[in-house]
C-alpha cells in the first residue's frame, strides 16, 4: 500500500512538473543549458536581449559570488527591446538600390536601429588579439548602456588579424548594411576599407595608431590617433595659455635616449616668440647653479627632458632639496604621459607641486564610474581588465558611446565636433575637426591631469 502510494505522489509531482514546464513555455523563450566558457554576457547578446533581462529572468544571478557553470540551466525570456521600425518605401521606383540604401540611411538613422559593425584582430593568438578583444568587450558594454536610454543596435564583428584580406571581409553581405565600421588596427588594411565605405556612404572610426593618409581624402574617415608633430603644438598652446607669466625652467636630464626633444624644442621657441623668459639647467648642476635657473618673483614651471622614472626621481630630490633651503619659491611640474605609471610612487611629490601631465586619456581610478565599469567587465567576463593604459575595455566603451550616440542624436551629419554629444568620457575624450575641406575628421582632444597642493585630482579638457 506504502508503495502504491509513493507511486502516485511521484506521479502527481512529475504532472505537476510537466504542467509547470507548459507554463514556464508561454513565459520564457527556452530553457538554455550553459556550455564551457559561455558568459552571462555572451548568452544576452547570442540571444539578443539585454543583460537586465537575463538577469530579471533568473533572479539567482543577481545574487553576491554568482557564478555561472557549465551544465546550469537557465531561462530565455523573450526579448523586450523594441524591433527595428519598417523601412518606408522610397518616392519612385526608378532610383537604384545602392541609391535607396544611401537615401534610406540618411533619410532614418534616427528613426531605427544603428548597425554597427567591429574589423579587428579578435582572437587569442597574440597581444594585439587579446588587447582587441577587451576593446570590443567596452564597445558591447556600450551598446547594453545605450539599449537602456531606448537606442536600438545591431552589432556585428568580424576577426580582422594583421594577414587577413580585408576584402573578404568586406564581401559579407552584412557589411554594406553598417552606418558605422569600427577598424581596423593595421594600416594595410585601410585603403580597401575606406574605399568601401565612400561606396556605402558607412562612416569608419579608426580607434588606434593609424595616421591614414585616406584621411585627408575621405569624408568617412575618423581618426582618433594624433600624430606627435600636432600632439605636440596641442600641449604646447595649451602650456603657454595656462602659464602664462610663469618662469619656464627646462632641466636636461641627460638621457641619450629621450626624444622629448621633439616637445621641449619647438616649446622653447614659442616662448620665444611670445618673449617669455625661459632657463635651462642641468640635473648634475651644483645646488647653487641649479637654484639660479629658478626665479624668486615669479612662479616657476618645471619641464624635464625625458619621461623616464629615474631621472624623475633624481629631478623631485633635487627641488626638494631646492624648496627646503628657499621656502618661498612657487614650484610647479610639467610632465609627460608616462608620468601617470608613475603615481604609486610620486603622488606626493605630484600634489606638493602642483603637478599637471598632459595626455589624450586619463582613467582616475578612485571615481565611482571608473568602480562601476570595471565591476561590470568582471561581473560579464569573468575576468578583469587588463593593466594597461590606457584601459581597453574602457576606450572600447568610450569609443562606442559617443558615437552611436552622436549617430542617434545628428543621423548622418554627424561629425564629432566637441560639445555635440554631452558624454563625459570615463577616461577617454573625443572631439573632431575636419583635416581638409574635402576630407574626414581628425581627434584633437586633450587634457591636463592636474594633482593640486590640497590633494585633489582635477581633469582640465581641451
Amino acid at each position: 500500500m506504502r508503495q502504491q502510494i509513493r507511486c502516485f505522489l511521484m506521479f502527481i509531482l512529475i504532472a505537476f512538473a510537466a504542467q509547470e514546464a507548459v507554463s514556464q513555455t508561454t513565459k520564457w523563450r527556452e530553457i538554455h543549458k550553459v556550455k564551457r566558457k559561455e558568459t552571462i554576457f555572451g548568452i544576452a547578446k547570442d540571444f539578443n536581449l539585454t543583460v537586465e533581462e537575463l538577469l530579471d529572468a533568473n533572479p539567482e544571478m543577481k545574487q553576491p559570488g554568482y557564478e555561472l557553470k557549465k551544465g546550469e540551466y537557465i531561462f530565455i525570456p523573450f526579448s523586450t527591446r523594441r524591433q527595428p521600425s519598417t523601412i518606408p518605401a522610397e518616392k519612385t521606383n526608378k532610383e537604384t538600390t545602392a541609391t535607396k540604401t544611401t537615401q534610406t540611411r540618411r533619410i532614418d538613422l534616427r528613426d531605427r536601429e544603428i548597425r554597427v559593425g567591429v574589423m579587428l584582430p579578435l582572437h587569442n593568438i597574440n597581444g594585439d588579439g587579446k588587447r582587441m578583444v577587451e576593446y570590443y568587450r567596452g564597445v558591447l558594454m556600450a551598446c547594453d548602456s545605450l539599449r537602456k536610454e531606448g537606442i536600438s543596435i545591431d552589432i556585428h564583428a568580424w576577426n580582422v588579424p594583421e594577414d587577413e584580406d580585408i576584402n573578404r571581409t568586406l564581401n559579407d553581405r552584412n557589411a554594406a548594411k553598417c552606418d558605422l565600421i569600427i577598424g581596423p588596427l593595421y594600416s594595410i588594411q585601410v585603403k580597401a576599407l575606406a574605399d568601401f565605405a565612400a561606396k556605402h556612404d558607412i562612416k569608419v572610426l579608426i580607434p588606434f595608431s593609424i595616421n591614414a593618409p585616406e584621411l585627408y581624402t575621405n569624408s568617412n574617415i575618423f581618426q582618433v590617433y594624433q600624430n606627435s608633430k600636432d600632439y605636440n603644438e596641442s600641449v604646447i598652446r595649451n602650456f603657454t595659455e595656462r602659464f602664462a607669466g610663469y618662469n619656464t625652467v627646462i632641466i636636461d636630464c641627460n638621457d641619450s635616449t629621450s626624444r622629448k626633444g621633439e616637445f621641449t624644442a619647438p616649446l622653447r621657441k614659442r616662448l620665444e616668440s611670445l618673449g617669455r623668459t625661459y632657463n635651462i639647467t642641468n640635473l648634475k648642476s651644483s645646488e647653487g647653479m641649479f637654484a639660479k635657473a629658478f626665479s624668486t618673483s615669479k612662479p616657476n614651471v618645471v619641464v624635464l627632458n625625458t619621461g623616464r622614472s629615474p631621472e624623475l626621481n633624481v629631478a623631485f630630490a633635487k627641488i626638494n632639496n631646492l624648496t627646503a633651503n628657499h621656502p618661498k619659491l612657487n614650484v610647479t611640474m610639467f610632465g609627460y604621459t608616462e608620468w601617470m605609471m608613475y603615481t604609486k610612487y610620486q603622488l606626493d611629490n605630484f600634489y606638493k607641486y602642483n603637478t599637471h601631465i598632459p595626455g589624450t586619456f586619463y582613467m582616475n581610478p578612485l571615481s565611482s564610474q571608473t568602480e562601476r565599469i570595471q565591476l561590470k567587465y568582471r561581473w560579464n567576463f569573468h575576468a578583469d581588465m587588463m593593466q594597461a593604459l590606457p584601459r581597453f575595455a574602457i576606450t572600447g566603451f568610450d569609443h562606442a558611446y559617443y558615437f552611436i550616440k552622436g549617430m542617434k542624436m545628428y543621423g548622418n551629419s554627424f561629425t564629432g565636433a566637441h560639445g555635440t554629444v554631452g558624454y563625459t568620457p570615463i577616461q577617454t575624450p573625443l572631439h573632431f575637426e575636419r583635416a581638409t575641406g574635402n576630407g574626414g575628421f581628425r581627434n584633437t582632444s586633450m587634457l591636463f591631469v592636474r594633482y593640486t597642493p590640497e590633494h585633489r585630482i582635477e581633469t582640465i579638457y581641451y
